[in-house]
């Protein structure tokens, strides 16, 4: 058995480390307000890129939350990757947020698409059309088309992908992250609806966010 532990995104090295060097140089140049400062700053970096092990459940007929976060949306919209019109979550990751992702269903990464745009606050309803983000579209192990939006926010500057067309991912499974503020979108396919309400805290790989309906399981 596999004990949870917490671990540090690759893209905090450089930062943590800069950060790091930094503060001791500081202290031993005896410059405490500036050595407290880089302190504090190696302090929320080290926060932010954290990478915690997460216990992803293994029910069928399940989708988990590809975010740390809070539910803010759950509404039809158009799937941005196909046009078709289907129901939506919505998680904001503020900066206190694990901000690493992960795929909510096995499957196969069938497209991705990535839209350069500009920073409005990841809440807002025009964040989902104007900001930067990353779509990618999933078939899963029963042929369903899912589709998952990364979108940057109001601070958030950088989306870094980890995984490719064509790669073959397991529920709950890393694919990327968003540095600072920011949103994910889920559009579920028609047979499943949403686990989660408006408010909720969810956590990536680890919250159940939708289920398969009844009457497909029957």
């Amino acid at each position: 058995m596999n004990k949870p532990g917490i671990g540090l995104a690759p893209e905090g090295a450089p930062i943590i480390g800069l950060l790091t060097v930094l503060s001791l140089c500081f202290a031993i140049l005896d410059w405490w307000p500036v050595t407290l400062v880089t302190l504090l700053a190696l302090w929320f970096s080290v926060h932010f890129f954290r990478d915690p092990e997460r216990v992803v459940p293994q029910d069928e007929g399940i989708a988990v939350s590809p975010a740390d976060g809070r539910v803010i949306r759950i509404e039809r919209r158009t799937d941005p990757m196909n046009g078709e019109e289907r129901q939506c979550v919505s998680i904001f990751m503020n900066i206190f947020s694990v901000h690493v992702n992960r795929t909510p269903v096995s499957g196969t990464v069938t497209g991705i698409r990535y839209l350069p745009g500009k920073f409005f606050n990841a809440a807002w309803d025009k964040a989902s059309t104007d900001n930067e983000q990353c779509m990618w579209q999933m078939s899963d192990d029963d042929g369903r088309s899912w589709t998952f939006v990364q979108i940057a926010g109001l601070i958030a500057r950088r989306i870094v992908p980890h995984a490719e067309q064509g790669d073959a991912l397991r529920r709950g499974q890393r694919f990327g992250m968003i540095r600072f503020g920011s949103r994910v979108d889920v559009y579920l396919p028609t047979d499943y609806t949403p686990a989660v309400r408006i408010g909720e805290q969810v956590f990536a790989g680890q919250t159940v966010l939708a289920r398969k309906t009844a009457s497909e399981e029957a």
